[in-house]
């Protein structure tokens, strides 16, 4: 019997190989929002890894959108040109390879310092800006209040959100993903911890999820129904008063009614001081209940702290989720899907220039993985 994580699975017109994607990982090497050499060897490495899907670092539609200055962008000609580029470069040696893109913005946590240099809020002298969210309240004591988009503000995002998609396509991606979570734009909308707006988008849940649909709609317009388009949504503010599993689940189903092939449910990031009981899997049943309440509609894709094959396998075998998202597992080893299928006693697919680092015809690699 296969193991469920090298089953095939199809999201839009696009056939994956298995079930395992690698989850965007912000890597604050740009300048101006340009791919740099970092990227070529970053992207280069997890191309050879054995994912179905390589999906690209949160990338900002617009420049206050950027999470810091070192964010990766997708505004304008030029970053196209160097995204176009790279996917060229590396297809010249992963031709199989499918690779996505997340879409973001970073709302009222942009305008900061690098996590290695502190994460602080960067100001006017400092190559910062002043960012934009739902309603003018920081991120956290200390840091500037955020301008209060108004309803031309919200369009010209979901302007930007659109003309990113089709720069994305004429790069030749094959996925792209709206990132609704981690505290970031739009996830700051749908929660009543960070949204205290009287309009049409504040207050009532409907309302909330508004400007996040808007833009799901908008890049459903776009974005060719062969390939794949996705969300990351957060399935828990981890706060009695914040977005909640339901909630997501209801965000979920607007999403599979406007025509997404997948969701990826992450949680947190909405405020500093809610703390998270973060250990492996701690996102699972997150994904479990949206699973549950979306009844097939589209897929569901569990991400947080797997670390393991046989971890991975047991939360699809279980059907918990339809895929699983592997982050940090794959910067600590890029050749984490070859080594997941000798595990799981399926074909583990090498690269044929790293077939001799295969169990089986490198007697040492027993010894080196005990």
């Amino acid at each position: 019997m296969s193991a469920k994580l090298f089953e095939p699975i199809t999201l839009g017109g696009v056939r994956l190989p298995n079930r395992f994607t690698v989850s965007p990982m912000c890597q604050y090497a740009s300048r101006d929002g340009m791919v740099a050499p970092w990227h070529q060897q970053h992207v280069g490495g997890l191309a050879l890894g054995g994912a179905g899907l390589v999906v690209m670092e949160a990338t900002a539609v617009l420049p206050e959108g950027r999470i810091t200055p070192a964010d990766l962008g997708l505004w304008n000609s030029d970053q196209e040109a160097g995204l176009s580029k790279l996917l060229r470069d590396v297809r010249s040696y992963a031709p199989e390879q499918r690779f996505g893109l997340q879409l973001a913005h970073a709302g009222r946590k942009a305008s900061s310092a690098a996590p290695w240099k502190g994460g602080r809020q960067l100001g006017p002298d400092q190559e910062g800006w002043t960012p934009v969210a739902p309603s003018p309240e920081p991120f956290e004591p200390g840091r500037s209040i955020p301008q209060e988009l108004d309803q031309q503000g919200i369009h010209r995002i979901r302007a930007a959100f659109v003309q990113a998609a089709r720069r994305a396509l004429c790069a030749g991606f094959d996925a792209i993903e709206l990132h609704a979570a981690h505290g970031y734009l739009l996830h700051s909308f749908c929660s009543p911890l960070s949204n205290r707006r009287g309009d049409a988008y504040g207050g009532s849940l409907a309302n909330r999820i508004r400007a996040s649909l808007e833009i799901a709609a908008a890049l459903r317009l776009v974005w060719p129904k062969d390939k794949i388009l996705g969300a990351r949504i957060t399935g828990s503010d981890w706060h009695t008063e914040g977005f909640t599993p339901e909630d997501a689940g209801k965000l979920a189903n607007e999403l599979a009614a406007i025509g997404f092939d997948y969701i990826t449910v992450s949680s947190g990031g909405i405020r500093p001081d809610i703390r998270v009981p973060v250990e492996p899997g701690y996102q699972v049943p997150f994904a479990r209940a949206v699973k549950k309440a979306v009844s097939g509609r589209l897929a569901v894709q569990a991400v947080g702290l797997l670390v393991t094959a046989a971890q991975a396998e047991e939360v699809l075998a279980d059907g918990h989720a339809d895929l699983v998202a592997i982050a940090r597992a794959y910067l600590d080893d890029p050749r984490w899907g070859q080594h997941a299928a000798e595990a799981l006693g399926e074909k583990p697919g090498w690269h044929v220039r790293h077939e001799r680092a295969g169990a089986a015809q490198w007697p040492g690699a027993a010894l080196k993985r005990s």
